[in-house]
């Protein structure tokens, strides 16, 4: 069987009650200021999430050109979103954790904490000894800071963009079978059991958990994979304890991490790898959908506790929207990265404070 191209993370999406607010606070303290499209327009293909009814919804989606995926911020505009009706505690089912990688760990630590943000914990090590720390953003959702590798290019920003996250899962060897047989994160930095010291000050973090962090052996490929970057995933299990899922009661698109996207290349061969594993897709946007200023074919699967994983095969995306000029992405070698003076380009989007 043929495998698609998986060409890295493409943005992380995020359910939050302001979608330029968010936007703003995104941009200046994460560095996420290029804006790739914004759009309002009505989520009529996500019915299996949204109760059965098409919504209306407002999403931008912002990069930090140094490198790593993007967020996607989303927001109902037909509904008012909900919050999860209980405290979300580590290993609940879902992504808890939005991870964003820095070159210089103390430095980020510093200039966040000038800044006043809500600085959940000092800096701590992970299991694999590196330097670590999480921070809350202005709705709440938790974020972690690592050092990170593979940059596209300098910036002032403290840190890049996302890198990967932590999911909670409730048997991370059911899980593997999406993250590392499907999704390629298939080398295992480390698999701790235990009780966690850089965990302490995270609500639930004085459980027992089995915690395994992934990477993917291979390098990425295809047109963005050298902004997209390396990337790794963490799995959570709690132990003794029962986890709920973190969208419980609730719709995609709601307040929280509403999904993880992947960017890819061979839509038809993700469709048959996926079935073949177990896992067909759930939503198929059937080739070609228009986000007004970017363009692709979607698709989703989820994890086997309904954490939702998407794909997005790019068609083109926006580099100078006034001049109507974009990147077309449809006929060419779908391996090749793009050249980097052509990606740069995307940094004509950026939106200066």
């Amino acid at each position: 069987m043929k495998r698609p191209i998986i060409s890295g993370i493409q943005q992380i999406g995020l359910g939050n009650v302001d979608v330029y607010k968010t936007f703003a606070w995104y941009r200046r303290h994460f560095g996420m200021d290029v804006r790739i499209f914004d759009e309002a327009a009505e989520a009529g293909l996500m019915l299996p999430y949204t109760g059965g009814e098409p919504r209306s919804r407002h999403a931008v989606l912002a990069v930090n050109m140094q490198g790593g995926g993007g967020l996607e911020i989303w927001q109902y505009t037909s509904r008012e979103p909900e919050a999860p009706g209980f405290d979300i505690q580590l290993g609940d089912t879902g992504i808890c954790i939005a991870r964003y990688k820095s070159r210089d760990v103390k430095a980020a630590f510093g200039r966040m904490k000038a800044q006043g943000l809500d600085l959940v914990s000092d800096i701590s090590y992970a299991p694999d000894s590196r330097a670590h720390f999480y921070v809350r953003d202005l709705y709440g959702n938790l974020c972690e800071v690592v050092g990170g590798e593979s940059w596209f290019r300098k910036t002032n920003a403290v840190t890049g963009g996302i890198y990967g996250c932590s999911i909670g899962v409730s048997d991370i060897d059911k899980a593997r079978v999406v993250y590392s047989d499907i999704l390629g994160y298939d080398q295992v930095v480390y698999d701790k059991r235990g009780t966690f010291a850089d965990w302490t000050s995270l609500p639930g973090g004085g459980d027992t958990f089995r915690r395994v962090l992934l990477k993917h052996s291979q390098p990425r490929a295809g047109a963005f994979s050298r902004l997209l970057g390396q990337s790794e995933i963490e799995l959570i299990q709690v132990e003794g304890r029962q986890p709920r899922p973190i969208f419980e009661g609730r719709f995609w698109g709601d307040l929280g991490y509403i999904h993880l996207c992947f960017d890819i290349n061979g839509m038809r061969e993700m469709r048959e790898l996926c079935a073949a594993k177990g896992f067909k897709f759930t939503v198929d946007s059937s080739e070609s959908f228009d986000m007004g200023e970017a363009a692709g074919h979607f698709s989703y699967i989820e994890d086997p506790d309904g954490t939702l994983i998407e794909f997005v095969e790019t068609h083109k995306v926006p580099v100078l929207k006034k001049f109507n000029l974009y990147l077309n992405l449809k006929n060419r070698k779908p391996e090749k990265p793009l050249p980097n003076w052509m990606v740069r380009s995307l940094a004509f989007n950026r939106v200066k404070d």
